[in-house]
């Protein structure tokens, strides 16, 4: 994880009211995402996250490019939660809340029993994930693993759930940059 180390010592931290948001081409794709820090991303997931999956599912907007890589490694079908509804047969609503936003988000593809990989850039609030972790246990989909690239470390919506995220690289974040626990 050298250069995912080395990317965050140079990501900008942006003040939103009071959150202090990272900007990183792995969760914002700016500064531009070069291939060798997306495959060195990638191959850290194969090794951290149980593949024996039926699907991948990822969050629209920044779990999509790492999702698609680990597809494309893996063989492994792809299901992206969408913030757009299309009124599909079997289209599962769900709302977030991050520490900057709140949507609606949109799950299709995936059925009861369905063993799935969620995977994602960026653990910050939880509020995300745990939306997604409630809107796939109400289909009846069984999580097989959580994995993110980066943890903010702190207490997170997760906290009141079963599921255990696995991620990367733990960091904290405040307005002096980015700092790794490891």
């Amino acid at each position: 994880m050298d250069r995912l180390r080395d990317s965050l010592h140079d990501a900008p931290i942006v003040d939103k009211d009071g959150y202090h948001y990272l900007v990183h081409p792995i969760s914002n794709g700016v500064p531009m995402l070069k291939p060798e820090l997306l495959r060195e991303v990638v191959v850290g997931v194969t090794r951290a996250a149980d593949l024996d999956v039926d699907k991948i599912v990822a969050p629209e907007a920044m779990g999509i490019h790492i999702a698609t890589a680990l597809s494309l490694q893996t063989d492994i079908p792809l299901v992206v939660i969408r913030k757009r509804e299309y009124g599909l047969d079997g289209e599962v609503a769900l709302h977030q809340t991050t520490g900057y936003s709140e949507s609606e988000m949109y799950i299709n593809d995936v059925e009861a029993g369905d063993r799935v990989l969620i995977l994602d850039d960026l653990l910050s609030t939880g509020g995300t994930l745990a939306a997604i972790t409630d809107a796939l246990d109400g289909i009846g989909a069984d999580i097989a693993d959580i994995v993110v690239v980066l943890r903010k470390v702190g207490p997170s919506a997760l906290d009141d759930t079963d599921h255990e995220v696995t991620s990367l690289l733990d960091i904290t974040v405040d307005e002096s940059g980015v700092t790794i626990h490891d």
